[in-house]
């Protein structure tokens, strides 16, 4: 099965291009440029360099939140567009699952952190023991404080990942941290690939039509907007 996985959600840009749980190419930028400059353009690129055609692809995949919300939408759009009218499953995954997923060669607990601004961050608690990586609490919006303070709890070694990891290694001041190399912070359209295999496995995919966003939070014109109303 060939699968086309990407994800936008944060600064960095990534696609990939795997067969079944093989990688066959995998594209990442991280220059600063928009997504809606980069992401397609490295969709085509990945399929020319490959020699493969958009109706070869069996499995479209793509990281659907949490996240910056015109990267979110962004990644989803590519998607759906280059994907409609296929007749192909997609399935949308959270960025944080794939994160955990970049750092599932460490035993203990996995903590992918997203910078969601003002000292938040976008969250969720994983174990892996023996390469087996389970899930422990939904994706959340939490402070840094709190995090801190339910990670000094336990007893297992602790690493993070994500963009939020610099935020938080500054800020905590109780949870010890191990160290985790900047390559597995960083978002990986190959993990993502490899969850959304997974997920399809499982029997959850969805039309191209039926893919959609998940947000954790309103958007930062919403918050504004309902700020004003308040005052």
């Amino acid at each position: 099965m060939k699968i086309l996985a990407l994800d936008s959600s944060a600064c960095v840009g990534t696609v990939a291009l795997c067969e079944d749980e093989k990688l066959i190419c995998e594209l990442t930028t991280n220059t600063g440029n928009t997504h809606s400059e980069t992401l397609l353009p490295t969709v085509e690129q990945i399929l020319k360099l490959t020699d493969t055609a958009i109706d070869d692809i069996d499995l479209f995949a793509c990281s659907v939140g949490p996240g910056s919300f015109t990267g979110v939408r962004i990644g989803v759009a590519t998607v759906k567009g280059i994907a409609f009218g296929k007749n192909k499953p997609c399935v949308g995954i959270s960025t944080l699952d794939s994160l955990a997923r970049n750092i599932a060669c460490f035993e203990g607990i996995l903590c992918p952190v997203m910078d969601a601004r003002r000292d938040h961050v976008y969250n969720a608690l994983y174990e892996c023991s023996n390469g087996k990586v389970t899930r422990l609490c939904d994706d959340r919006l939490i402070s840094v404080c709190d995090l801190d303070r339910e990670l000094s709890s336990l007893s297992e070694k602790i690493y993070l990942c994500g963009d939020g990891y610099g935020l938080c290694e500054k800020k905590f001041n109780s949870a010890k941290i191990e160290f985790t190399p900047q390559r597995l912070c960083l978002e990986s359209a190959y993990s993502a690939a490899l969850v959304a295999l997974e997920k399809y496995r499982n029997g959850e995919f969805v039309s191209d039509f039926e893919l959609a966003p998940v947000y954790l939070r309103p958007s930062q014109a919403e918050r504004e907007r309902n700020e004003k109303l308040k005052g």
